[in-house]
């Protein structure tokens, strides 16, 4: 398979080298990532600059642009053809819950399943000392698991895995989002001047312990699988609406 990679901790990120690396031995796999750390970016998209693109090794590029910027790059301009796979990550941390919505990792393979293409998002739950080639092999057979299936249209995967040795996670399960407890503060300070400024920030691990989601699968060992869609109606809610508004039958 052609397999595109990118992430939101750039280029030099152990966790896009060892993916890439597990991958390659028997998949073609390119690499286009930011050049410096982009977490949180969500799914920006660059308009008021001209990106460029540095190669540094056959097949790894980074970018001055966003996660969701380096997928475009990729599929319009650097790839010999249209990717097979998108895999962004693996990223230094998890994206669960209400993450996904920030998170320039999950944006970017977001991006991809905007063009039709099948892709997943790829975090690993630690904070340090990070297992990426256990991980890494995890990916690899998820990948080969996945190959002969097809996802709906403009749906993507959002992976967490456990920061553990392969033959201590206890399997796949399919979850859907959970919720987490955020402890953010924003705390002001002031600058040497006089003027104040502002840190965003806090404690955000904590979490609601709700059977069948992301959160509390991987807390118990599991590799959570979460299919998420491009299309953000929701549907439930449009007879309610109609009916406050007169909309017509």
């Amino acid at each position: 398979m052609l397999i595109l990679l990118s992430n939101d901790d750039g280029i030099d990120s152990e966790g896009l080298i060892a993916l890439k690396e597990e991958l390659s031995h028997i998949h073609d796999v390119w690499a286009i990532a930011p050049e410096r750390e982009r977490t949180c970016v969500g799914h920006a998209i660059t308009l008021h600059k001209p990106l460029r693109l540095r190669e540094h090794a056959p097949r790894l590029f980074s970018t001055n642009g966003t996660p969701a910027d380096a997928i475009l790059l990729g599929v319009k301009g650097v790839l010999p053809g249209k990717p097979d796979l998108v895999i962004s990550g693996i990223n230094k941390g998890p994206n669960m819950g209400q993450d996904v919505t920030y998170s320039g990792t999950v944006a970017a393979a977001k991006e991809a399943a905007l063009m039709e293409i099948p892709s997943m998002a790829v975090s690993l739950n630690g904070r340090k000392d990070f297992l990426f080639g256990e991980a890494s092999r995890v990916i690899r057979e998820l990948v080969e698991k996945l190959s002969a299936h097809s996802l709906p249209p403009q749906t993507f995967l959002n992976v967490n895995i456990p920061n553990l040795l392969r033959e201590n996670v206890r399997g796949f399960m399919v979850t859907r989002l959970g919720k987490r407890i955020y402890n953010g503060k924003v705390v002001e300070r002031v600058d040497p001047r006089g003027g104040k400024y502002y840190w965003i920030g806090g404690d955000g691990d904590g979490f609601e312990p709700i059977a069948g989601t992301d959160l509390l699968a991987v807390s118990q060992g599991y590799v959570s699988i979460t299919p998420l869609q491009c299309d953000m109606t929701t549907y439930a809610a449009m007879d309610a609406f109609k009916k406050i508004l007169h909309h017509p039958v």
